[in-house]
């Protein structure tokens, strides 16, 4: 039981185990002759829509909202949905989806790589300029148990040519919402952004020590927001919670600042180029203990080597992930892969309309159990340690051999393997020990009634 004996929360080694371990989701598809339309309805008691802001306390901003561990405790991080998509260009992730790109030392994980030994690192740190080890795909090592073996430049070119890439569409509830756009991602030896400009950029002045940016006071009618309202209300999806390059100011560190003002740490813009692809169609919104977002993109963006493309007829893998309740980072609720169909039947067969704006009341919904992965790997999953790895060698899908709860509750002893180990081996000491025990008593009992 979570809290009682081995299994408790541990943040000095990255362990935060949710309270609730499954959650549902709705969704729907649509597509006409250009567009596809991803519809998403979860649960959640509340919005979370701020993230990442600079306080000013003490004379200094101070920043809150950083990736957490768990819960950010002032509730300052965003609400997200992300889906992975595939055409078949990674057969493993029909059969495995997401567990296919979470390898040894991932970022976030008891035993994450080292800042120091990624910079280091001549492809992941020198090239790419990354600090940790995030999703990837198998292939992309010539040895999965070691994220250091990226194969070289050639092979990586060669492989996003066939197609052995995934398609990552990333909705927040505070980077890009405000502007009705969402990111756009794809997962190969790392988790790139698609090429052009993104969402946003970070407010911060490293050389004067403070923001860049503040609010416009002619347009917003203020300088900062307040740090009690960002903590403890809820937001007003009509008022300003977010910082845009329409609405700012160069910081201007003369002004009478008070204690608790506070900027976003993040400043929203317009994408551009591929990574503009994916926007909001209509108003993405929390109401009534509910987000509801719609998601459209063009079928055919014309750039396959970071976008799958949708063509009638086609099958497609996806698989959808969660944050919510102001926890970031791994800490999300996630599907098994699930099959989509343009045109043609699978468990999920989108829905061909005409015109320019689906009816979703003539759109089938589809209900999808979500749950807490914890900190199960590709390499522990083909391991000894795993004892379905034979299964998976041969090919058998993770959701003919396990259910969303199972997966869950996988997932947590993942992360406490040692204890529970411990905790078995000690059961068994005592066990054997009171075994030996009776033998004992009773050995002695019949040696006195002999006697007798």
């Amino acid at each position: 039981m979570h809290g009682r004996g081995v299994i408790h929360n541990d943040t000095a080694r990255n362990i935060f185990i949710p309270k609730t371990l499954i959650m549902p989701l709705q969704l729907q598809v649509a597509y006409n002759e250009h567009d596809i339309y991803f519809r998403y309805q979860w649960p959640t008691e509340r919005p979370h829509v701020y993230l990442d802001m600079l306080r000013y306390t003490g004379g200094e901003w101070i920043r809150h909202g950083s990736s957490p561990v768990g819960e950010q405790p002032d509730g300052v991080y965003e609400d997200r949905v992300s889906m992975l998509v595939d055409d078949g260009g990674v057969p493993e992730f029909k059969r495995y989806g997401g567990y296919i790109t979470v390898g040894e030392n991932h970022r976030f994980m008891s035993r994450e790589a080292s800042a120091t030994e990624v910079r280091e690192h001549a492809y992941l740190g020198q090239q790419l300029g990354a600090t940790d080890v995030r999703k990837s795909l198998p292939a992309t090592r010539t040895d999965i148990n070691d994220w250091r073996t990226v194969v070289d430049d050639a092979a990586l070119t060669q492989q996003r040519q066939v197609g052995y890439f995934l398609d990552l569409w990333h909705w927040r509830a505070h980077r890009s919402n405000p502007l009705n756009v969402s990111d756009d991602e794809f997962v190969a030896e790392f988790r790139h952004s698609d090429s052009g400009i993104g969402p946003f950029y970070t407010n911060w002045d490293s050389g004067a020590n403070h923001p860049s940016l503040m609010f416009n006071p002619a347009k917003t009618g203020f300088h900062a927001l307040n740090w009690t309202e960002v903590t403890t209300g809820r937001p007003d999806f009509d008022a300003i919670y977010y910082l845009s390059e329409s609405m700012a100011l160069p910081f201007d560190n003369s002004l009478a600042w008070q204690e608790g003002d506070t900027l976003p740490r993040r400043v929203l813009r317009l994408p551009s180029g591929s990574r503009g692809d994916i926007r909001v169609d209509g108003q993405a919104r929390w109401q009534d203990g509910y987000w509801r977002v719609t998601l459209v993109r063009a079928k055919d963006t014309g750039d396959p080597l970071q976008d799958k493309v949708f063509k009638e007829q086609g099958l497609y893998d996806i698989a959808i992930a969660v944050h919510r309740n102001a926890m970031g980072s791994r800490w999300h609720y996630v599907s098994i892969p699930l099959e989509m169909g343009l045109g043609r039947d699978a468990e999920i067969r989108a829905h061909k309309f005409s015109g320019s704006q689906p009816d979703w009341t003539q759109v089938d919904s589809h209900t999808l159990e979500l749950f807490y992965p914890g900190q199960v790997n590709w390499t522990t999953l083909l391991s000894k340690q795993h004892a379905g790895a034979a299964h998976m060698r041969a090919g058998v899908p993770v959701r003919v051999r396990h259910s969303a709860k199972q997966l869950a509750y996988y997932g947590v002893e993942a992360e406490f393997l040692a204890e529970i180990k411990l905790q078995w081996l000690l059961t068994l000491f005592a066990g054997l020990l009171l075994i030996a025990a009776f033998a004992l008593a009773l050995n002695n009992l019949l040696s006195k009634q002999g006697e007798r």
